[in-house]
């Protein structure tokens, strides 16, 4: 069983947003931000586009007094930050002049930009411009018909401009194309663009569905992401600057398309949009409505650009070079294929020509003595009969048989004639022609289950990049954190050792001055001899026993201890030793025992009373010394602890980046692989078109064949032989 996968960071919706932006003061860090003044809604909230992935607000900054359009981020999106700064730098690398039209706008990424709860979140700071969407300016001047076919060459010049430098917007549609007051076009809606920089990564959607090929799926990433989409808009604006009635006749009020929508490139023989564009008297009308029709069911990396495609023409901002498309190969192109697929393709090697039924003959021509000889024997024979016949011959020796002997005779002068061969020869080359094509309803399911199951494949792989990214990421943070655990239980322990060395200190000074004065007071009972001030009771002789049991001074003995003598039926005692032994002194009883103690006691208490109060500098310097030696022991390795833990974060960050690179090297060689099985596919699609086509014109030709050889039949040929024809 796998690893749970990593949980994607969720992100708060378009109201929370909103309720958060009533504080910009509070949740914006960004000096152009902070304290912004977002437009509000009649109920005072700040006002919300709310689109997919994410919630658009109009903010003015209090600083400048600039306007911008601040995008807040409803859905997660793989690599966010890195797709948005390669889309930055590629569009920075523009230069407006050579635009043919200022349609990019500037913007800003910025990650951990605005509090929502506990949290923060990225935003996508933009330019904001004054214009209206591609829907509204036409629902205002659909009418003018000039206006309308100028914007709809901008618009061709603006597909110009992206091709050029490998760019796709990834999702070109009227909510997306804005209409500024001088009738230019700006861009939109950044997210799912694509520039070289990311090739190899996958899409992040998949466009707006009324504008986009029924092929595009999630593999689609590339420079010809827009080609469906600008062929539906650019024949759409066409149509309506020929007629503009079009759009109150196929265009619903606020419908989220402009004439057609996605069912009608899905089902074009059940679309009424598609098949009035395709009625239409205008020419350009029809063609361009029957351009999209085929496109629709074209792989997008075969499409043509608008470029291409389009008459050419002088717009207000350029001129569009283009050219007609062919059906026949272009010089120097790919022989079989049109000119614009010249370069997108393999060479294909030319189709084998095929046998024209054209020479099948459809009838005899000249006569031959052959034929000359077999039409004069249907007579003679006949002749040669009825004479028998009447000269009374009743069994003649040809009889009924005559007919048949002409019959067979005229069949092999028949078959001996030259048109039949090259009729035989034509209908066998035929049958070798269609014998080596595949049967093209075959070849297409087969086509359409391999290219359906690359498909499941490659949308698996695409999700799956995602997931493992937010694996590591996620294995990132939880060694982060595990480290983060270690370092502060480490660092908690090491505290509370410094915070216990005031009591440590406390605790050895106050030992060093309790032995200071046991040491005093075991040297003052230590000089006190029994024998030279005995206590009271205590001779010599008794002294003499004392020393000899080892108690010479008071300081050999701490006490004495009461036992019963059995022997004699009384109270004896016993001293205790310094050392915590026992030992009997004959004579010492428990009086004189008593008489020791009391003795001993009185000279502990005069100590004591003398004993010092206090350490002396020098006694204290070396045990204050050893506490600060321990106090900077633990305040290193509360020191190492941290330097252990920024190594461990490194190494996970090492981890983190090595796994993410050796993600994007797996990834951009899947994509590789897969752009190439696409070729491949593509080119399959071109060869089995090839092949469909080859096989309808094979099995007209068959026809066509076996109809002129009817011109051949025996009834045709006995009618030759008598006139001709």
């Amino acid at each position: 069983m796998g690893s749970p996968t990593a949980p994607q960071r969720q992100f708060p919706s378009g109201a929370a947003y909103a309720e958060a932006l009533q504080h910009t003061q509070l949740c914006f860090q960004h000096p152009e931000l902070r304290g912004a003044r977002p437009e509000l809604t009649k109920l005072g909230l700040p006002r919300a586009i709310s689109g997919a992935f994410a919630s658009v607000f109009s903010l003015t900054s209090a600083t400048s007094g600039h306007r911008y359009a601040v995008k807040c981020f409803t859905r997660h999106v793989p690599d966010q930050e890195r797709r948005y700064q390669a889309i930055s730098a590629r569009l920075a690398r523009l230069d407006r002049a050579e635009l043919s039209q200022p349609w990019n706008l500037g913007f800003e990424y910025l990650p951990d930009a605005i509090s929502v709860g506990q949290e923060r979140y990225p935003v996508l700071k933009m330019e904001w411009i004054e214009a209206v969407t591609l829907s509204s300016w036409l629902d205002d001047n659909h009418a003018d018909r000039f206006a309308v076919d100028r914007l709809a060459d901008r618009f061709a010049a603006l597909t110009c401009d992206l091709s050029q430098h490998e760019i796709a917007h990834g999702d070109l549609q009227h909510g997306n194309l804005l209409v500024a007051s001088d009738d230019t076009l700006r861009l939109v809606d950044y997210d799912g663009m694509y520039v070289p920089a990311l090739a190899g990564l996958g899409g992040t959607e998949r466009g707006h569905r009324n504008y986009q090929s029924p092929l595009r799926g999630n593999d689609d990433f590339g420079v010809t992401l827009d080609r469906f989409s600008t062929w539906v808009i650019f024949m759409s604006l066409k149509a309506i600057a020929t007629d503009p009635a079009l759009w109150n006749r196929l265009h619903e009020p606020s419908g989220e398309f402009l004439l057609l929508t996605e069912e009608d490139f899905s089902s074009p023989g059940g679309s009424r949009g598609l098949q009035t564009l395709l009625a239409h008297p205008d020419r350009t009308v029809s063609g361009l409505a029957d351009r999209v029709r085929s496109l629709a069911f074209q792989p997008l990396d075969l499409l043509p650009p608008l470029s291409e495609a389009i008459p050419k023409q002088r717009t207000a901002a350029t001129t569009i070079r283009t050219s007609g498309p062919s059906t026949a190969a272009a010089p120097g192109g790919t022989g079989g294929l049109p000119g614009w697929m010249t370069g997108h393709v393999a060479h294909q090697a030319a189709p084998p020509p095929v046998v024209s039924a054209a020479m099948a003959p459809d009838g005899f021509r000249t006569r031959t003595a052959l034929d000359i000889a077999t039409a004069l024997l249907w007579p003679l024979l006949l002749a040669v009969t009825g004479l028998l016949v009447a000269a009374g011959v009743t069994t003649p020796p040809i009889g009924a048989g005559a007919p048949v002997i002409a019959a067979a005779i005229t069949a092999l002068a028949r078959s001996r004639r030259v048109e039949q061969a090259q009729s035989r020869a034509v209908l066998v080359g035929l049958t070798k022609q269609l014998a080596q094509l595949d049967d093209p309803v075959k070849a297409a399911e087969k086509l359409r289950k391999a290219k359906a199951k690359f498909d499941a494949e490659e949308t698996k792989r695409t999700g799956a990049y995602p997931r493992e990214q937010d694996k590591l990421t996620a294995r990132y943070h939880a060694e982060l954190k595990e480290a983060e655990q270690r370092k502060a239980r480490k660092q908690r322990d090491i505290g509370k050792k410094i915070d216990g060395l005031s009591e440590d200190l406390r605790k050895a000074l106050a030992k060093a001055l309790t032995d200071k004065q046991t040491a005093f007071i075991r040297d003052r009972l230590g000089r006190r001899l029994i024998a030279q001030s005995p206590p009271h009771g205590i001779g010599p002789t008794l002294a003499s026993r004392l020393a000899a049991a080892g108690i010479r001074t008071a300081a050999d003995f701490t006490g004495y201890r009461a036992v019963q003598n059995s022997s004699y039926n009384s109270t004896g005692a016993v001293l205790v030793l310094s050392n915590g032994g026992f030992v009997n002194v004959p004579g010492i009883g428990e009086a004189k025992a008593i008489a020791l103690d009391v003795w001993r006691k009185d000279l502990v208490n005069s100590a004591v009373a003398q004993q010092p109060s206090a350490l002396s500098a020098a006694e204290r310097n070396p045990i204050e010394q050893g506490i600060s030696r321990r106090r900077v022991q633990l305040t290193d390795q509360r020191k190492a602890v941290e330097s252990a833990t920024e190594i461990l974060r490194e190494q996970a960050r090492k981890q983190l980046e090595d796994g993410r690179k050796r993600l994007a090297q797996e990834h951009t060689l899947a994509g590789e692989h897969a752009a190439r099985q696409r070729q491949e596919f593509s080119l399959r699609a071109v060869a089995l078109q090839q092949d469909s086509t080859l096989h309808g014109a094979l099995s007209a030709s068959m026809d066509v064949a076996r109809l002129r050889r009817r011109g051949l039949s025996y009834a045709r040929y006995v009618r030759f032989l008598y006139t001709g024809r």
